[in-house]
């Protein structure tokens, strides 16, 4: 009987999903993502999430939030990872709520990180942050990643 076991690492289990919505927050909840789905040998998904904008004016015609959305995730990615992305690693977007698409993404995660502040602004403010809903609601544990340094203002002083 053969009783060596084989301690291949190059299949990844399970996944880590990452919400991206082109904030110095979210690139830093990436990078936090990398070393954890690393350590951890799952495979890390970025999700940039998009929906059409109610305006009050119309949108040009060249407008195509699909295709800013795959930007902004590519664009993160390679901040993060520079060209070549690492095995494992995904980057992509849907359509809808990005509370509710992440919360969806959760159900067959391990886990699922966003940045603390992002791209809410007013509208955020009204509705609840993503984070919280996501906290709230998703089917796996749920990090909220706090970037110290992104989130230090010019003068603030050091707070420990």
């Amino acid at each position: 009987m053969d009783t060596t076991h084989s301690h291949e690492h190059t299949v990844k289990t399970g996944r880590i999903v990452v919400g991206v919505d082109g904030s110095t927050e979210a690139e830093a909840a990436l990078r936090y993502g990398a070393g954890l789905a690393t350590a951890m040998n799952k495979r890390l998904d970025a999700v940039t999430v998009w929906s059409y904008p109610i305006a009050y004016s119309p949108l040009p015609p060249a407008y195509n939030p699909d295709e800013d959305a795959r930007s902004i995730a590519r664009q993160t990615a390679e901040s993060v990872f520079g060209p070549e992305w690492p095995a494992g690693f995904d980057a992509f977007e849907r359509e809808g709520n990005p509370a509710r698409v992440l919360i969806k993404e959760s159900e067959d995660a391990d886990m699922v990180i966003v940045g603390s502040r992002g791209h809410g602004g007013f509208a955020g403010l009204l509705l609840g942050s993503v984070s919280a809903q996501v906290a709230e609601h998703a089917h796996c544990p749920v990090l909220v990643y706090h970037d110290p340094e992104a989130q230090k203002a010019p003068g603030d002083p050091d707070v420990d």
